[in-house]
């Protein structure tokens, strides 16, 4: 095996993409969902580290609860930033500890367009989002001189079951913001990932836009 790679949020269509990528690499693989690693949760994230050696981490767990900050309850905002940005750090914190002391490691957070891009209504998910692109360049700077890095990639819109409940008519209109009107699919997400983690070996603090989407 080429090493042991662990992505949160197992269970959603992109870490399901990235898991197959990996293991048809001859990765060992993990891709917990809730259930098995609760990212929200302290307790669940150091049991599940606690006797685990991970040379890349990939933190894919995320929700979203849109709603423009005036109507958004103080429960639904804690949710969204425990689950996207707390829960990464969590995590990450978790893993750096046997990172350091190997001189090794990668973590990749997946933050969003909407980071640097919102639309109305996403307060919540997009401050979370813009947390982790903070989170990784201080991280990677306190980690770097160590040989552990820490990237962030912004999938962009994706064709996945969840978009493809959207109506053909806000398809199009999300199609038109894009300037070659194409969208990006989890495959493909997944084997730049790869691509990060085994050919850019000198890539650390950078945050990579897969789409077309100009910010």
């Amino acid at each position: 095996m080429r090493g042991n790679v662990v992505i949160t949020g197992g269970k959603g269509a992109l870490a399901q993409a990235i898991a197959t990528e990996f293991s048809e690499a001859r990765w060992s693989v993990e891709a917990p969902g809730r259930n098995e690693l609760d990212v929200r949760s302290q307790t669940s994230v150091v049991t599940y580290f606690s006797d685990r050696r991970v040379d890349l981490l990939i933190c894919a767990a995320g929700i979203t609860r849109d709603e423009p900050l005036i109507r958004l309850s103080e429960a639904w905002w804690d949710e969204v930033l425990e689950t996207n940005l707390d829960g990464p750090t969590r995590c990450a914190k978790a893993v750096i500890k046997g990172m350091l002391r190997r001189k090794r490691g990668h973590i990749v957070m997946i933050s969003s367009f909407s980071a640097i891009h919102p639309p109305k209504g996403q307060t919540a998910y997009a401050a979370s989002k813009a947390g982790l692109i903070g989170l990784t360049k201080a991280l990677a700077r306190e980690t770097g001189p160590f040989g552990v890095r820490v990237n962030v990639v912004l999938p962009g819109f994706m064709q996945t079951p969840m978009t493809g409940k959207l109506p053909e008519s806000r398809m199009d209109e999300i199609r038109g913001d894009h300037v070659l009107g194409t969208f990006n699919t989890p495959d493909r997400v997944a084997r730049f990932i790869r691509f990060l983690e085994e050919e850019m070996p000198h890539a650390s603090g950078q945050v990579f836009h897969l789409d077309s989407r100009v910010a």
